[in-house]
């Protein structure tokens, strides 16, 4: 199939995206996909889209992926697993539909069937420690999906980056097998942190699962990058919470990199609220939700223009979005009061039914099927069915 063709890459910036810097140089010509998050709701809705990039022969081809909260998940899960991926005899650019299920769809399913952040804040409050939430959270994760695999278990490519918030700098936190960064801090190379705590820290969404601290070596940062901080104490530990409070769509490092970038937003922005809270606890948390909802809209805005400037190529599709906003004839048949259901699924880490569950996947797969046959792989044909045609969405 034919991808649509990209105008050379300008070398000099054209659109700001939240001081994401565009680079001296034109950026290099691979595919990256930017995995966003909202629990488990995020988590399976880009399973679905994951489907549908393998079957258009785009999940092979990925130079990085990268992710932020309930997208590093999934992401993590995928990276944890890709050497059990096997290529389709008849389709090489695809990883064949069986072990695609075996090793991504089952085990975040098996995932989605457990509730984990309940059991997590109540150790956090028993014992008013952050670091025994974290604890117990980063326990969930080893159990049920990753083991003692650490980010040095992960395939060289894709690059899996994983970005988190260091509270202390106010930056955004890095991990990938290579190295670990905060660019105000320096760079740890070939980190063997475990791909649990990674995850944890990751996915810590504000408040409730926030902060996961980490542990360091201030002897094992690169002597090579110094600190913009005198203060040793900034070396000692990194406190660390949800990717998406410094970049919701996960897409700053990718977007330094590459040309094309495909973006993926399981994210929920604040819904509106008849009889808003006002008490002091939930009206904060209701100004809060309001304050993060604008600036992933700015955020999403600001990646389209881009797009349409050709700064970038690629593509951006969203689980609050409709099915007919992509403008495709023929996309999946998707209620967009089913879908806004959907959507509005608690960002937490609680038990979904399998109904919904595979509702999610379905939402995820048609989301990115209109939104890649759209702007992106213009002559793709339509998928006969969703991957789960009982559930619809």
């Amino acid at each position: 199939m034919d991808e649509r063709s990209l105008s050379e890459p300008v070398a000099e910036p054209l659109i700001d995206i939240d001081g994401i810097e565009h680079g001296p140089q034109p950026p290099d010509p691979g595919i990256a996909l930017c995995l966003s998050g909202g629990g488990f709701r995020a988590m399976l809705f880009q399973v679905g889209a994951l489907w549908r990039l393998n079957e258009l022969k785009v999940l092979t081809k990925l130079r990085q992926i990268s992710s932020s909260s309930g997208g590093s998940i999934t992401a993590a899960a995928l990276a944890a697993n890709w050497d059990q991926l096997q290529r389709d005899p008849a389709e090489p650019d695809c990883f064949d539909e069986a072990s695609f299920k075996f090793a991504l769809v089952k085990p975040l399913r098996q995932l989605a069937e457990h509730t984990l952040d309940e059991s997590a804040f109540g150790w956090g409050v028993r014992f008013s420690s952050m670091q025994w939430l974290s604890e117990e959270i980063t326990a969930c994760y080893r159990y049920h999906l990753f083991g003692t695999k650490t980010l040095q278990n992960l395939p060289d490519e894709p690059r899996f980056v994983f970005t988190a918030t260091n509270i202390k700098t106010g930056s955004l936190w890095r991990f990938s097998k290579p190295f670990m960064a905060d660019y105000h801090l320096g760079i740890i190379r070939k980190p063997r942190v475990p791909l649990a705590l990674v995850v944890a820290a990751s996915a810590a969404f504000s408040p409730c699962l926030s902060a996961s601290v980490l542990n360091l070596d201030p002897s094992a940062f690169d002597p090579a990058v110094a600190s913009a901080y005198d203060d040793p104490r900034f070396r000692m530990d990194a406190m660390l919470t949800d990717g998406g409070v410094t970049d919701h769509l996960a897409i700053e490092t990718a977007w330094k990199q590459y040309a094309t970038i495909l973006v993926s937003d399981g994210g929920r922005g604040a819904a509106p609220e008849p009889r808003p809270a006002t008490d002091w606890a939930g009206h904060t948390y209701r100004m809060m939700a309001l304050l993060f909802r604008q600036v992933s809209d700015s955020r999403r805005r600001q990646v389209v223009e881009a797009f349409k400037a050709n700064v970038r190529g690629g593509a951006l599709w969203g689980i609050q979005m409709t099915i007919d906003s992509y403008g495709l004839k023929d996309a999946l048949d998707c209620s967009s009061r089913r879908t806004a259901e959907l959507a509005n699924t608690p960002t937490r880490l609680a038990r979904l039914s399998e109904s919904v569950q595979e509702r999610l996947i379905n939402w995820g797969y048609a989301s990115c099927d209109a939104a890649m046959r759209r702007y992106y792989l213009v002559s793709a044909g339509p998928p006969p069915a969703f991957p789960f045609p009982g559930s619809g969405v």
